[in-house]
């Protein structure tokens, strides 16, 4: 006698437990994103469902997906999409999962922005751009901008260039191949440049969480020894291709915020240094504006 099909109550219940094993926190809201995600249905419609019996097949590909999250693979990567700022977004392995933090760069970005009576910029460098996702917002923040998308990996390239065309911006948005400033011509180029660098410090990579240390690109995390390796770089280079009155909004690891408004302070050029701290009270987002 065949055995009797599982509920969807019964499935994320033991989905739940599992996951739960695995360390991963939030399991019972991850067990049912996953199960959302195999059955195409909202939150509500789940609900609806909860005594239904399950389809083996369904069943199969989300005990599939199950696993890999237990083997703390990030979800964002097994569903192959996330929220940012309301749009969505293919991820992939190629590139960085975007977090709160550079939702905070950005908005601190239009803020100042606003404050300083700043005029819309009209040509943009999102650096570092990894799958395109500030470049996009950006995009549509200042619809009459063009905005140039530039990273040093075609692996992640290809994300950016997939979700620019999903958003309907591959006429505003282009996307060039480059290692951080060295491709840009030396002259006031930039009404804005908006980066996301790598910044975690190399020996601190073993000690992050393993969503983040064992399946994202070491290449879009680690900033060297001291995680300001880039970050010198980007100052030193910036400069040169903003205009006069140009901004730079930069994201930074909250343990080297000191340091890099010195970088920028000692580098002379530059006016309205300062660094800001997020959400959480921790130092984020690096500002600095060329001097005129």
């Amino acid at each position: 006698m065949p055995d009797k099909a599982v509920s969807v109550h019964q499935l994320l219940i033991a989905a739940t437990r599992s996951l739960a094993e695995a360390r991963i926190e939030d399991s019972g809201l991850e067990a049912e994103l996953l199960l959302r995600h195999c059955l195409s249905v909202s939150r509500s419609k789940l609900f609806l469902l909860h005594d239904h019996a399950v389809e083996e097949e369904v069943e199969r590909r989300f005990q599939q997906l199950l696993q890999r999250r237990c083997q703390r693979e990030p979800l964002q990567y097994i569903m192959g999409n996330c929220e940012f700022w309301s749009l969505d977004f293919l991820v992939s392995p190629a590139a960085l999962i975007p977090r709160p933090e550079t939702e905070f760069l950005l908005e601190h970005c239009f803020s100042t922005l606003q404050q300083n009576k700043a005029e819309n910029p009209q040509r943009i460098l999102d650096l570092c751009t990894g799958s395109g996702i500030i470049a996009s917002v950006l995009a549509k923040e200042f619809p009459q901008s063009t905005v140039i998308a530039s990273d040093c990996s075609e692996q992640a390239l290809g994300v950016a260039r997939h979700n620019i065309f999903r958003h309907k911006l591959e006429k505003q948005v282009h996307v060039v191949r480059a290692d951080l400033l060295n491709s840009f011509p030396c002259s006031p180029i930039f009404d804005l440049i908006v980066t996301n660098p790598p910044y975690v410090k190399a020996l601190d990579i073993p000690e992050l969480e393993p969503e983040v240390r064992d399946w994202e690109p070491h290449l879009a995390l680690c900033g060297g020894n001291s995680g300001l390796k880039n970050i010198t770089r980007i100052c030193q280079d910036a400069l040169p291709i903003l205009q006069p009155g140009g901004w730079l909004f930069m994201e930074i690891g909250a343990d080297i915020g000191q340091e890099t408004e010195q970088i920028f302070l000692e580098a002379g050029g530059y006016k309205l240094v300062s660094v800001v701290a997020d959400w959480a009270g921790r130092p984020r987002v690096l500002q600095a504006q060329r001097q005129r």
